[in-house]
């Protein structure tokens, strides 16, 4: 399989491409600000073309360039309903202090969304995507499981969004954010997974559920096993 990303626009947001290994079809992850040019180059460049955008969150960081990547391609965008708002009004999602960086720009709703539901299993460019909802960061917060088969066997990969990042996790402070929340998702939804299935989170690098299980300072005593 092939599972590439790159940092984009002034957040850095990660956008991961994920396609079975000589696929002419692949999914796009969280595509944000100035996500789509290199995007698009990467897609022409590989001869791959999406089937859908899947979104782990309503934040605009990670859904900036979801509208012109659906419309290029025809394509859906998947989003939990609790986030969905967030596609047309983003500043309802993370408040006043984004208003300057808008300026004027319009925010709409791609023509087609599907919404997520937890434990949704979705057959999605010959690959399989499973849903598991992780409120407490936003409440339609979302992980995205799939399977890698690698020289050394299956890896499973969890795309954790803002829920659980290398040595964090997901702040809680914006509008439908809530601490004690995330904590328990994190809990009840990753810790359960085994060590060696690979993070790929929505800012920074990759890291595993062993790793931060081992070192990650916020997750110190919560409940999960392997």
């Amino acid at each position: 399989m092939l599972v590439t990303g790159f940092p984009a626009g002034a957040f850095q947001t990660n956008c991961y491409i994920l396609a079975k290994d000589g696929a002419s079809e692949c999914i796009v992850v969280d595509p944000g600000q100035n996500a789509a040019e290199p995007l698009f180059e990467f897609l022409a460049q590989s001869s791959l073309t999406p089937t859908a955008v899947l979104l782990t969150h309503g934040h605009l960081d990670h859904t900036w360039s979801v509208e012109p990547v659906c419309e290029k391609f025809g394509i859906p965008a998947y989003i939990h309903p609790e986030d969905r708002y967030m596609l047309s009004d983003p500043l309802r999602g993370t408040g006043p202090a984004l208003a300057a960086m808008l300026g004027d720009a319009e925010f709409h709703e791609p023509r087609e969304v599907i919404e997520l539901a937890d434990g949704d299993v979705l057959d999605l460019a010959g690959m399989s995507v499973t849903v598991d909802h992780t409120p407490g960061h936003t409440q339609g917060s979302v992980v995205l499981r799939t399977v890698a088969d690698t020289d050394g066997g299956p890896v499973q990969i969890a795309l954790t969004g803002d829920t659980l990042f290398s040595g964090s996790i997901g702040r809680s402070d914006l509008p439908g954010g809530d601490h004690e929340q995330l904590l328990r998702s994190i809990a009840a939804k990753l810790l359960v997974l085994a060590d060696e299935t690979a993070v790929l989170p929505g800012h920074g690098g990759s890291t595993s559920i062993g790793q931060e299980r081992a070192s990650n300072p916020f997750l110190v005593g919560l409940a999960g096993s392997k």
